[in-house]
């Protein structure tokens, strides 16, 4: 069956380019005659908050959307994503980072295996990893690279790309993890779970079969594939889809205090108003 999501974090109001992305995963699940879920991932602790989640409730009902309950909310699932990347250190695949961003840069660009930006590091000795974590130094846990292409020894890796990425990507794409930036976090010692471990996480144990979302997320899934291969957990099916964007021509963005659905709203705006001037009518 076709199983699709809607996985917003609770970090800020709902705005145009959300309600386009909800209403394209939502309208594909019912052409399909599939399930839509919805997913709230709130594991940005400093960021969440109870509001803006009571908020993307009342806004996707506003838009007619339905989804099925209970809700997943990832602050309540912690255990899964620990045992996950418990899994990943018993094979190895992970190290304790404790660079800082400006190490990171000036290791990334005197490296000799790729792009200026793609970071690659490795555990410490364990004496001074020891010491490190005595004295409370901040750390995160990190996907090596390195040692997934040793794990998969020469497998290339593919997922299928049904949508169409920023650079007109389609079909059966060569999965290049280092396109995120090297050995992305899984973990951080204040916080249980990173992004990329945590939604493969879960679109696997809500048997999501297609992900569909915007295309500034479409480099995300090259790490993603990754991530599931090494867990041994299903591939989905992407569909990336267009990013709306303002007469400024930038795309709707909260940090750039994008018109939310609750403004448009107070303005009067209709449901349908809104459906038709995104296409979907």
């Amino acid at each position: 069956m076709f199983v699709t999501r809607f996985a917003p974090s609770p970090t800020g109001y709902l705005h145009r380019g959300h309600a386009f992305s909800a209403l394209t995963a939502y309208e594909a699940a019912r052409a399909a005659g599939g399930r839509f879920i919805l997913r709230i991932e709130d594991i940005d602790v400093t960021r969440s908050r109870p509001q803006f989640e009571d908020a993307i409730y009342e806004d996707l009902a506003w838009l007619g959307i339905q989804w099925e309950t209970p809700v997943r909310r990832q602050s309540d699932h912690l255990d899964d994503y620990q045992a996950a990347l418990a899994a990943l250190t018993a094979d190895h695949l992970t190290y304790r980072c404790f660079k800082t961003r400006k190490e990171r840069a000036q290791a990334a660009a005197s490296a000799p295996h790729g792009r200026a930006e793609t970071f690659r590091g490795a555990a410490l000795p364990a004496a001074e990893e020891a010491e490190r974590l005595a004295a409370g130094a901040p750390f995160a846990w990190r996907l090596s690279l390195d040692a997934a292409e040793q794990a998969l020894a020469g497998r290339s890796l593919t997922f299928t790309e049904e949508g169409q990425g920023p650079g007109g990507e389609h079909g059966r794409i060569k999965v290049d993890p280092a396109l995120s930036g090297g050995d992305v976090v899984l973990a951080r010692k204040d916080v249980g779970v990173a992004y990329h471990l945590a939604v493969v996480v879960d679109d696997a144990l809500q048997g999501v079969t297609h992900v569909i979302r915007g295309q500034d997320l479409f480099e995300a899934a090259h790490v993603q594939r990754l991530l599931q291969t090494l867990l041994d957990l299903p591939a989905p099916i992407y569909r990336h889809h267009r990013l709306l964007t303002g007469p400024d021509g930038k795309r709707f963005a909260k940090r750039d205090h994008a018109e939310t659905l609750r403004d448009l709203r107070a303005r009067g705006v209709t449901p349908g108003e809104l459906r038709a001037e995104m296409g979907f009518d």
